[in-house]
């Protein structure tokens, strides 16, 4: 099976640093060379990954970012081919509603939704969120929530009585087709066996291949007691230049925009929280970290730096094209089939991948070409756009926030 590619929207902000744009970024705004969130941006974005052949773009959830569903709503009639895996909280919403939105969204947008479970972030943000239940409990709710969606895309109507939910009669207007893939992230004991049941795809964070095999390997065994199989994703920033040299050099400038101060309160509030995900990429880091960035590679070509400061996926792909490529194609060795990358700023490090890493992909079978070979923008997607859908921008318009590549 051949690898998907998928792209990311900064719907906290973007800029050429990660502090103050940035999952979890405790002062929005403040990042180098800010980009806010506007709708014009993250539809340069949205189309940027349209036109350059990213599958798929993750629209992110939490309490410091644009709300996901209205995001996506939004940017559907904006591209052509390019979906959206719309990140979300099960116990935030009916378990209903969360069936039914996802059903109008599948039909807007001709078959192009996907759906991320996040069953839940530190304590602090649940509870922002009005959401007291501790950690185990939340992914039996999960459970739970998802029994009811999959049930309700199905068609028939629902009734269950369960710990977390009683519903009667539960019913979608019409059911959705085809049904959003169900994508699932979660590194704890209370994590694995609800994605062994649940999920269609498993996704984790950027561990070192032998790590993050070892992880889904167990997702694996869970499922097939369960007479299931899943596929596999991996959560991933990337730094790709024409150079290795020139790759790590941008790693430098990063650490170079990060105070002691931030990297210190960042990995204290890592280390505390109850995501055993979160936990387990602020381990990376340990005291591993001197001052020059190479110590943060974690495995050739992985750097950890960015987990110094930023919450969630906190590891990136470092090299020449041709180096992270390599890294890519051991990732996939190792049964990883989808690949959700992201980088600083998104508009130019989306250019960079596709361009300097993608066609390498191509070459060696791990990734399949976009469309024609040689030609950027027919995507491999399918044609699952919706009607009265908008063409793509001329290119001046498409680079209307971008900087130098």
């Amino acid at each position: 099976m051949t690898a998907a590619i998928h792209w990311f929207l900064p719907t906290s902000g973007d800029g050429r640093t990660v502090v103050g744009s940035s999952h979890a970024a405790t002062t929005p705004g403040t990042a180098q060379a800010f980009r806010a969130p506007t709708l014009d941006y993250l539809t340069d974005v949205a189309r940027t990954a349209d036109r350059l052949g990213y599958q798929a773009v993750l629209t992110p959830t939490g309490t410091w970012c644009e709300d996901a569903w209205l995001t996506t709503a939004a940017l559907l009639r904006e591209t052509q081919r390019l979906h959206f895996l719309v990140a979300f909280r099960p116990g935030l919403v009916s378990p209903t509603l969360a069936a039914q939105m996802a059903a109008t969204l599948q039909r807007f947008s001709g078959g192009r939704v996907r759906l991320n479970v996040v069953t839940g972030g530190d304590e602090s943000e649940q509870r922002r969120f009005g959401d007291w239940l501790e950690h185990d409990e939340r992914y039996a709710r999960t459970a739970e929530f998802l029994a009811v969606v999959r049930g309700l895309f199905s068609g028939e109507p629902l009734d269950l009585d369960g710990q977390h939910y009683r519903i009667r009669d539960g019913r979608v207007p019409v059911p959705p087709d085809p049904a959003p893939p169900i994508y699932f992230g979660g590194s704890s004991e209370a994590a694995l066996p609800v994605a062994a049941e649940h999920a269609d795809v498993y996704l984790t964070w950027g561990e070192p291949p032998a790590q993050a095999k070892a992880k889904i390997d167990r997702v694996r065994e869970l499922a097939a007691e369960r007479g299931r199989t899943l596929r596999f994703g991996i959560r991933l920033h990337t730094i790709s230049r024409d150079s290795s040299a020139e790759a790590w050099g941008v790693t430098e400038k990063f650490l170079e925009a990060w105070s002691p101060e931030q990297v210190a309160a960042a990995q204290a509030q890592f280390r505390s929280s109850s995501s055993t995900g979160q936990r387990r990429m602020a381990a990376l880091n340990g005291d591993r970290f001197d001052g020059r960035s190479r110590s943060l590679e974690v495995h050739p070509g992985l750097w950890a730096g960015v987990g110094l400061v930023r919450g969630g996926a906190g590891t990136s792909l470092v090299g020449s094209h041709e180096e992270v490529a390599d890294l890519v194609q051991e990732y996939h060795e190792a049964g990883f089939d989808e690949f959700v990358l992201s980088g600083y700023p998104h508009l130019e490090e989306a250019h960079w991948f596709a361009e300097g890493v993608r066609p390498i992909l191509d070459q060696r079978g791990v990734t399949r070409p976009v469309g024609a070979r040689g030609a950027v923008g027919q995507g491999d997607q399918g044609s699952g756009g919706p009607a009265g859908a908008r063409p793509a921008r001329d290119e001046a318009a498409l680079r209307t926030h971008s900087v130098a590549f």
